[in-house]
């Protein structure tokens, strides 16, 4: 603990001396990498799984179902996340 005015205070969360890059996301921003990861896996899905219509413009169909699927989902959410993340540190930096 670190006296400040008399005050103690806990030095791990002094956001005083934290960098932008150090301190917690806000909560607009959590919800927007929220949204987009939400859509990279709703993408993901469609492109998995479907011939066409992955935007589902048209009710679905059978023939929009691949018969016979190319890849599997069991990664795709982890990546998309990755790739959320990568984009914030990126956007960030520049």
């Amino acid at each position: 603990m670190k006296m400040k005015n008399g005050i103690k205070k806990n030095v791990a969360v002094d956001t005083e001396k934290m960098t932008q890059a150090d301190k917690p996301l806000s909560p607009d921003l959590v919800l927007k990498i929220d949204a987009y990861w939400r859509a990279a896996n709703y993408l993901s899905v469609g492109q998995i799984y479907l011939y066409d219509n992955p935007l589902l413009k048209e009710p679905l169909k059978l023939e929009h179902v691949k018969p016979l699927v190319v890849g599997h989902w069991g990664t795709t959410p982890g990546q998309n996340f990755i790739y959320v993340h990568l984009n914030r540190v990126i956007k960030s930096t520049i």
